[in-house]
């Protein structure tokens, strides 16, 4: 089960829950029922770390490959732009040739860290959603918590009982 159904179940669990009798603020609820739900959201909550530190390792090796990539296609630029250089009859050509494998493989490497970073980007916005969702749910539940508390929660048989004061 996904961490804010959880969310919602233990919040469903207290909004259900009795009222304590002459009590606005406090309810009753099964306590063996409640510790149970929040440890299965325990067990639950370090799966979505896991897959959000899985993301971070994966965009650290997608960026890594990326620049030993961008390293290889300048040392070869490089590489190819001596070459070049040292025949005479074409030194000119050379160096004109040299530059632009050079320049091509600084726009590849360039290019490479754009896509990772717009990888990362969205993985990193996907992540942020769940998070956000889960908060505003944790916020809903508290603010429905209070809202409980403060109007207090009295059912029509409580009424037909004498006050014990």
């Amino acid at each position: 089960m996904d961490p804010l159904d959880r969310i919602d179940e233990i919040i469903a669990t207290i909004e259900a829950a009795r009222s304590v009798p002459m009590s606005r603020n406090n309810c009753m609820v099964d306590r063996g029922e409640m510790i149970a739900t929040l440890e299965q959201l325990r067990g639950e909550l370090p799966v979505e770390m896991r897959r959000a530190a899985a993301l971070l390792d994966e965009r650290d090796k997608i960026i890594d490959a990326g620049r030993r990539e961008a390293e290889r296609i300048i040392t070869e630029g490089e590489a190819e732009h001596a070459r070049l250089v040292s025949v005479n009859e074409i030194t000119v050509s050379a160096e004109h040739e040299g530059a632009r494998i050079v320049g091509e493989a600084r726009a590849e490497a360039q290019h490479l860290r754009d896509e990772v970073d717009d990888y990362v980007d969205t993985a990193l916005a996907n992540f942020e959603q769940f998070l956000t969702r889960a908060l505003a749910s944790i916020e809903r539940g508290r603010d429905k918590m209070h809202a409980l508390r403060e109007i207090g929660s009295f059912s029509n048989d409580d009424s037909d009982r004498p006050l014990p004061f």
